[in-house]
């Protein structure tokens, strides 16, 4: 079995430690408990024949992809693989104790990585490749500003319109796979006869709605007519009777008056008759 620990790449992982027992070493070359870890390290690899194991380093730096995998997050980072499942090693760094971690097959009282989480998974193989992309796009920049003389902020406007880009465009095909795969209705159909008949039947009473209204008018005008009519009729008649009262008053004044005169009138040729037989007797005396 061919030892891995001079350096394990994204291949070396798909065709070895997937499929064998493996002991992959996440590090980098600025750690310092990397760099303490290191002859330990060899001297382990060197055990590997006789141990039965893959022994492999992953330099985080170099292999953005295989970081993402196995979604390292603190160094050194120290993986246990057998058979495709993959177990956290968090014990001691010692030889020994690293050595009795295989022989004494202490991996199996391990519990395994979560399913989604292991670095065979579909999930750890999507964040590999967002990690690998990170890293395309931090050489393109070193490329940039490095090897052409590129200022750091032109580096940065470029980036930042290529993601504007890459947005409308990934924008502009989504739209048009929502559209393929759910059409918009459209908005003109044919009708049925149900709906026709109806809609007709609605037309109709739009257009008699007006002849009912200006029916309704002309008659609520005739009414109005009569009632002032009866009204002006009614005014009328009782100007008619106020009158004939007053008439009635008059002539009643009148006949009164007369007959307070004639009274009057008897009492005077009485008085006239009385003075002149007194003035008769008054000659005779």
């Amino acid at each position: 079995m061919n030892s891995l620990h001079n350096k394990c790449t994204h291949e070396s992982f798909r065709k070895g430690i997937k499929y064998f027992p493996a002991f992959p070493l996440s590090y980098a070359p600025w750690c310092p408990a990397c760099r303490q870890l290191e002859p330990t390290w060899e001297s382990f690899a060197k055990e590997s024949e006789r141990l039965g194991i893959a022994v492999g380093k992953v330099d985080v730096t170099q292999e953005p992809g295989l970081s993402g995998r196995f979604f390292v997050t603190t160094l050194p980072t120290i993986y246990h693989a057998n058979d495709g499942v993959f177990r956290r090693y968090r014990g001691s760094r010692t030889l020994e104790d690293l050595q009795g971690y295989i022989l004494e097959r202490k991996w199996e009282a391990v519990e395994p990585v979560a399913g989604w989480k292991s670095p065979s998974s579909i999930m750890m193989h999507g964040m590999a490749g967002l990690f690998h992309f990170s890293g395309w796009i931090r050489q393109i920049h070193n490329y940039l500003t490095g090897t052409l003389g590129v200022h750091v902020w032109i580096s940065y406007a470029v980036f930042i319109l290529a993601t504007l880009l890459i947005g409308l465009l990934l924008g502009l095909v989504l739209v048009l796979i929502s559209d393929c795969l759910c059409p918009a209705k459209s908005k003109h159909r044919a009708e049925t006869p149900e709906e026709a008949i109806s809609k007709e039947n609605a037309e109709n009473a739009a257009l008699e709605q007006p002849d009912e209204a200006a029916r309704l008018s002309a008659d609520e005008a005739a009414d109005v007519r009569d009632l002032s009519d009866g009204e002006d009729a009614a005014n009328s008649s009782a100007d008619e009777s106020e009158e004939d009262l007053a008439l009635g008053k008059e002539s009643g004044g009148e006949e009164t008056e007369d007959l307070s005169e004639q009274p009057l009138a008897e009492s005077e040729t009485e008085s006239t008759v009385r003075q002149r037989k007194s003035q008769g007797a008054e000659k005779e005396l």
